[in-house]
């Protein structure tokens, strides 16, 4: 007979002890969600503006959604890509024809950090065809301050932000980080060994920072004058995030000679997948330089690869959420969202709110770190301001997301709704009045 008395162990209890502490957890521990909307194991509801940082696209447990996953995964969940799996050949056709509209070709992986594995080795393998005077390869990607490029080796050494790189060298080579927006040190950086210049459009872990018109045209006209790979990394921003399908052409709206400006590939995962692990890295149908192969074609087999990416049960997901957001237009509606939230938001006129950015439901507020820190509550919980007022809307069931020490993000479903972006105004504004006031 058990006469076991062990108290329960609590979630917080678990994560101490089983659980890598590789991340600063906030205390929620969700177990149920709905639409923007999630419930903790204490049956606390919270309006979700965070959206798993971007990746919730249709919300959580979107009826489409869980009844693909459910209906594939009676049927098929993995099959090897030693096989032509059809699910796969039909997502890809999707996402060229229906997202992209450029001739090319897709790889499917797991995540945005293997999406953009992919983008390097493209280059390197473009660099190794093309190579410097001297016969030797050209291998420097060039990317830009304040990026996120991912925790892999090579994911960390594109990324422009030092904090991510501490501990982990020596550094994989041939990367070179220059200011964003800034066309002149862009042109100052390119050099023999330069083969592909890489951006975000729009900066998320970096703070919500748009690329301006002007500067994607100068990055278009460098890589064709030095022929160079014009990369995009549209993990966060992508699939609709900034109003468009295409995050770049969100950037450049109306500016002259818009429909000339293409790169070459694109990588993709969070909100593709709504929640599902996805991937994917788009290669452009184009050929370039001397090289007899297009672009879409130079990753042939051997060179490149994954066990799961582009299995059956996920592309029955990935294309649910993609029929879902194209037949809906969620696009236009994240940019009249968007536009609607942040005009609510400077109506609102909140306490340490300096300035409201970005495009589409990718929306940034930019915090007044020093009003923050001189509450006595911030002052005591050593947090970064940022972080400080992410905990305090937590407390008040809001959830957001920080981007280093002085920006909050908020990253709602792309169906949200007027009212629900009404009441997370309504929360945003009652919790920092209450910040104010008990100081």
């Amino acid at each position: 007979m058990d006469t076991s008395t062990e108290t329960p162990q609590t979630t917080q209890d678990l994560f101490e002890k089983y659980v890598a502490p590789t991340y600063g957890r906030f205390r929620v521990a969700p177990v149920r969600g709905q639409g923007c909307w999630l419930w903790d194991e204490a049956g606390k509801k919270y309006l979700d503006f965070g959206g798993g940082i971007a990746v919730c696209s249709l919300g959580h447990t979107h009826p489409r959604l869980t009844g693909a996953i459910q209906a594939q995964a009676a049927s098929l969940i993995h099959c090897s890509n030693l096989y032509q799996i059809p699910a796969q050949g039909e997502l890809a056709k999707l996402l060229v024809e229906g997202v992209m509209k450029i001739p090319g070709k897709v790889f499917f992986c797991n995540s945005g950090a293997e999406a953009n594995e992919g983008l390097y080795k493209l280059a390197r393998r473009y660099g190794t065809l093309t190579p410097k005077a001297n016969g030797e390869p050209r291998i420097e990607v060039i990317t830009f301050q304040n990026s996120f490029h991912g925790r892999t080796l090579a994911g960390i050494a594109a990324t422009g932000q030092e904090k991510v790189k501490t501990g982990f060298g020596p550094l994989m080579e041939g990367f070179q980080h220059a200011p964003y927006n800034d066309i002149e040190a862009l042109k100052a950086a390119v050099n023999e060994n330069t083969v592909a210049i890489m951006l975000e459009p729009v900066q998320g872990e970096g703070g919500i920072n748009a690329a301006s018109p002007e500067f994607l045209r100068a990055i278009r006209d460098l890589c064709q004058e030095h022929d160079l790979l014009f990369l995009l990394d549209e993990v966060q921003c992508g699939i609709g995030r900034t109003g468009h399908l295409r995050a770049w052409e969100t950037v450049l709206g109306e500016a002259p000679e818009a429909a000339n400006i293409v790169p070459d590939a694109v990588s993709w995962a969070k909100g593709m997948g709504g929640g599902f692990p996805f991937g994917a890295m788009w290669l452009r149908d184009v050929t370039k330089s001397s090289v007899s192969e297009s672009i879409c074609n130079l990753l042939g087999p051997g060179s490149h690869g994954t066990t799961y990416g582009g299995a059956p049960l996920a592309c029955a997901a990935v294309t649910a959420v993609m029929e879902e957001i194209i037949e809906k237009d969620l696009a236009s509606h994240s940019a009249a969202m968007g536009a609607y939230l942040k005009n609510k938001l400077r109506e609102a006129d909140l306490p340490f709110v300096k300035d409201v950015r970005g495009l589409g439901l990718m929306i940034g507020m930019v915090i007044d770190q020093d009003a923050v820190k001189a509450l006595s509550a911030c002052e005591t919980s050593g947090l970064v301001p940022s972080i400080f007022l992410v905990e305090a809307l937590n407390r008040a069931k809001l959830l957001t997301v920080p981007a280093g020490a002085d920006v909050v993000r908020l990253l709602p479903a792309l169906n949200v709704s007027e009212a629900e972006i009404d009441t997370a105004v309504f929360m945003l504004k009652t919790t920092f009045e209450k910040l104010v006031a008990t100081n």
